[in-house]
């Protein structure tokens, strides 16, 4: 049986963040969000069938799409976090946000294309963006069975771009969650850090039942 997790929740990890891939110069975090939510949803009803025929087309579409508006390096050195990071080489360093992106776009896409829209709504602006290089999006996401799930995604701005820095979905935030998965393999590969940034792929699925189990109790 699909889980919770894939049919409406982590699901928006992938679903949401291409929202801001077509945002117009000046807009706010908001405005991206509300704006292009109808757009994503129209292009994913209009070519579901061909990316299901095509998963490698799909996850290409999606690096294109999200690469952009991610801030990768950020995510990736605070998944890390600074024990790690300032031990890496740029190589690692690059290696490991190469991995993040795939691993995300490996495990997500699918659950992404089996997301039946049932209800995305976008909460009231909040405003005061110009005043801060942070801001929070929160949206609500009904899901199949009927329960509302809160979804909040944290922006920040760089070099006067807003990208996305976290998501937190029904109360896990997604990013403590990796990086506790990090600092576990690492662990567990004696401080390995090749090993771990090589096998990334499989904490990703390991996060990913953690999450499913959280959300099932």
């Amino acid at each position: 049986m699909i889980s919770l997790l894939r049919r409406g929740l982590l699901v928006m990890l992938a679903a949401a963040l291409p929202m801001m891939a077509s945002a117009a110069p000046g807009q706010s975090p908001h405005d991206i969000v509300q704006d292009t939510t109808t757009r994503l949803l129209a292009d994913l009803d209009a070519n579901k069938e061909k990316y299901k025929a095509s998963p490698a087309e799909f996850y290409d579409a999606l690096n294109s799409i999200v690469g952009p508006v991610v801030d990768v390096e950020g995510v990736s050195k605070s998944i890390m976090t600074v024990k790690y990071s300032r031990n890496a080489t740029p190589a690692q360093v690059q290696r490991f946000q190469d991995n993040f992106k795939r691993s995300l776009f490996q495990f997500y896409g699918n659950a992404l294309l089996e997301f039946k829209n049932k209800g995305i709504t976008v909460a009231p602006d909040k405003g005061n963006y110009g005043a801060s290089d942070r801001a929070s999006i929160d949206m609500s996401v009904k899901g199949d069975n009927g329960a509302i799930y809160p979804v909040s995604y944290t922006l920040t701005k760089i070099n006067g771009e807003w990208k996305v820095r976290n998501v937190i979905i029904n109360g896990i935030n997604i990013g403590k969650l990796f990086r506790d998965q990090f600092a576990d393999a690492m662990q567990r590969n004696g401080n390995d850090l090749d090993k771990t940034i090589d096998n990334w792929a499989g904490e990703v699925a390991k996060a990913k039942e953690k999450t499913d189990e959280k959300l099932s109790q």
